[in-house]
């Protein structure tokens, strides 16, 4: 690959490479790694989303969660086989 650049630029690589101690092309890739990350879409949540989110922050605040030993356990473990329909009961406060 070959890439043409202005002199100004170039001499900016050049001091930018001596600065750091790389080479040209180190400092290159980096840069369109950088610029590959800038570009990349950025997911707006729908008002719904954000309002499940918060439902879902508000049941954790409440101790309303499992942690995933806990899940992992129900999925697998014995607690499924005795109640098929019983999903482990939520955590509560102390």
């Amino acid at each position: 690959m070959t890439v043409s650049l202005p002199p100004d630029m170039i001499r900016e690589v050049d001091r930018i490479r001596r600065k750091e101690g790389r080479t040209r092309s180190e400092l290159i890739r980096e840069a369109l790694r950088r610029y590959k990350i800038d570009q990349l879409p950025i997911a707006t949540p729908t008002n719904r989303e954000l309002r499940e989110l918060e439902k879902g922050r508000a049941e954790m605040r409440r101790g309303e969660y499992f942690t995933l030993d806990e899940f992992k356990a129900w999925l697998l473990g014995a607690e499924r086989k005795k109640a098929r329909r019983k999903k482990p009961s939520p955590r509560l406060k102390a």
